[in-house]
């Protein structure tokens, strides 16, 4: 599990990214909002966390900006305001959780696992990379005027390049996606994956639309 952190208060940032790193996830840390801005729209992550106090720009309107952008991914807020028009501001946003100050760090924990889980709210129901067609709701794919038969893992893959076109997605955030947390990033079973998907998907048709990035990743586009 990958998780952005967008807090300025370095003691509690360090804390909070402790805290998840000792829950197994993956952890980077943005201390304003043009950082997270930059950060979340150029990588994968499965939870976004943002302080809603930030310097120069709001979280509030840090995450507008990335849901204008197609950024689907889960969004907890923090905040240390307890008031209704708050909470109701973060979710009118696009937020998907709202946690205020001071959290149990297992509450805070138990809620960006429960995100980590969901499908994200404002992810297309269609997406298109030149000729291939992803149907994410009905789990569907077709190329060209091919359906494409797909395993559940396959699917799973093919969604996670979905979910974010042209953004090279290194092996822990396929990985998070696409298995659970018991699975063993050390073996080859992602490579095997990537080949079953890419023969299904590119083999018989041009452009060729999955990349291997060497050193960092795979990319779905073009």
């Amino acid at each position: 599990m990958r998780v952005l952190l967008v807090e300025d208060d370095t003691e509690l940032a360090r804390e909070v990214a402790n805290g998840l790193r000792g829950a197994g996830a993956r952890v980077m840390h943005a201390g304003d909002a043009r950082d997270g801005f930059r950060i979340a729209t150029a990588e994968a992550f499965d939870v976004l966390i943002l302080d809603v106090m930030l310097p120069g720009e709001s979280g509030f309107s840090l995450c507008s900006s990335l849901r204008a952008k197609d950024i689907g991914t889960p969004i907890l807020m923090l905040t240390a305001r307890d008031a209704v028009e708050d909470r109701v501001t973060g979710l009118d946003a696009g937020a998907d959780d709202y946690l205020t100050k001071p959290f149990a760090l297992q509450e805070l924990i138990a809620r960006v696992r429960a995100l980590s889980r969901r499908r994200p709210a404002f992810a297309p129901r269609t997406v298109r990379v030149a000729d291939l067609e992803i149907d994410l709701s009905g789990r569907r794919a077709r190329r060209g005027e091919r359906t494409i038969e797909l395993t559940a893992k396959e699917f799973a893959l093919l969604e996670c390049f979905a979910l974010h076109p042209d953004v090279v997605l290194d092996r822990a955030a396929i990985t998070a996606h696409v298995w659970d947390d018991n699975h063993d990033p050390f073996t080859n079973v992602l490579e095997v994956l990537v080949r079953r998907l890419r023969r299904k998907i590119d083999d018989s048709y041009e452009p060729k639309l999955i990349h291997t990035m060497r050193g960092a990743g795979y990319r779905l586009g073009l």
